[in-house]
């Protein structure tokens, strides 16, 4: 009981430790007083001293093992010698009985119950024969119940209280181990959330750059020779959208919201979209429903950028003439549609999660209205065209 930070425990280790001392005491002072003029009195004498010595000694140089821990070989050579003495101190001066109180508890301690039970028997056992030996006249019978019946409530309460002890400590190392795996889930979690914001802004920004641009570039080279004004327009043009890349991949490094919505409501950003969009074989136009309320940045820069990555599946795949982005506000909701005239093709056969190379645009943009706490749907029929619909509760937004 000793080397602990625990004020409980500390306290407890010094009431047994008073309690020794001052049994001890007692027991030399009752020799003193009544058996002093035995033949032995002498090593009466220096067993007391010894005994003394050997328990004060005893917890600085060999202390009992933390709680829950199997005891050290040193303290249980300790644990001995120390009961040897006391058993030698009691056949020379009974008057030393009580003392075993203190190596009692003392091992119920330090010891586990396989072993310390047997000790406390064997204390007790010597304690009752010391009454019995110097017992006056008549046997009191408490003299030979007493003992057992006190030895044998210290030691069902120290058991119960070592194992209620017992499963603390596991429940503590439960808590401790799922505490840790839930941290360690959550960093995953993180990291997860993480990888997939910026394989999505990736691909609605400089994916989508790039696309353009290797477009506009190769549209440039063809007309090189023969039509330089229109290749440098190509080139200008790429050149812009080079910038505005650049613009977007500082802005999603910080987590910030899309550059078209810094200076722009979100419909008027809609709206940029749709005329930078637009160009030689595909026109899209955006129409506003409804008067739009103010929104959270998360949920302005989701819309904003499903309706990029629709657009972009649109320009890639659908070879489609017409586009249309249509923004509806509600009451407790806001839409918003990405509609074309292209080739279409079978929602049942999209698969549901990106594979290495392709198809992050589709679970991308459900990503996104999930996160916001909405929905989004894809209808689409083979050589019919497609629409993309997003829809995001107004409350939940808010």
């Amino acid at each position: 009981m000793e080397n602990t930070t625990d004020p409980d425990e500390r306290r407890l280790t010094a009431v047994v430790h008073a309690a020794f001392l001052l049994l001890l005491c007692s027991s030399f002072a009752r020799f003193l007083s009544r058996d002093q003029g035995g033949t032995h009195a002498a090593w009466v004498v220096a067993l007391f001293t010894a005994f003394f010595l050997l328990y004060a000694l005893g917890h600085v140089l060999a202390p009992p093992p933390p709680a829950g821990t199997p005891p050290t070989r040193r303290h249980l050579t300790w644990l001995a010698s120390v009961s040897a003495v006391w058993a030698a101190l009691l056949a020379l001066a009974p008057s030393a009985t009580w003392c075993a109180m203190p190596l009692l508890f003392a091992g119920l301690y330090a010891l586990p119950p396989r072993i310390a039970v047997p000790l406390t028997a064997v204390l007790t056992t010597l304690v009752v024969i010391s009454e019995v030996r110097v017992a006056d006249g008549p046997l009191n019978p408490n003299m030979v119940v007493a003992p057992p019946a006190i030895a044998a409530v210290a030691t069902a309460v120290f058991v119960h209280l070592q194992r209620q002890a017992a499963r603390q400590r596991a429940l503590i190392d439960d808590l401790v181990r799922t505490r840790r795996d839930l941290a360690a889930t959550e960093r995953r979690a993180g990291v997860l959330a993480e990888r997939q914001r910026l394989s999505a802004e990736i691909h609605d920004t400089l994916a989508q750059g790039l696309s353009s641009q290797r477009m506009l570039l190769q549209a440039a080279e063809r007309v090189w020779r023969t039509d330089p004004d229109a290749a440098r327009a190509h080139l200008r043009e790429a050149a812009g959208i080079t910038a505005r890349s650049l613009t977007e991949a500082r802005r999603f490094v910080h987590d910030l919201a899309p550059a078209d919505l810094a200076e722009h409501t979100l419909p008027a950003a809609l709206a940029a979209l749709a005329e930078r969009e637009s160009g030689p074989g595909l026109a899209v136009g955006f129409r506003l429903d409804g008067t739009p309320g103010p929104l959270p940045e998360r949920t302005e820069a989701a819309l904003l950028r499903i309706a990029q990555g629709a657009l972009a599946n649109v320009r890639e795949h659908a070879a489609a003439t017409r586009a249309a982005l249509t923004l509806t506000c509600l009451d407790d909701q806001i839409a918003l549609d990405v509609a074309d005239n292209g080739r279409g093709f079978e929602p049942t056969a999209l698969p549901t999660e990106p594979n290495r190379t392709r198809g992050h645009g589709l679970p991308a943009m459900r990503i996104r209205a999930h996160q916001s706490g909405g929905t989004l749907m894809v209808e689409s029929t083979p050589g019919e065209g497609t629409v993309v619909s997003a829809s995001i509760p107004l409350v939940t937004a808010s």
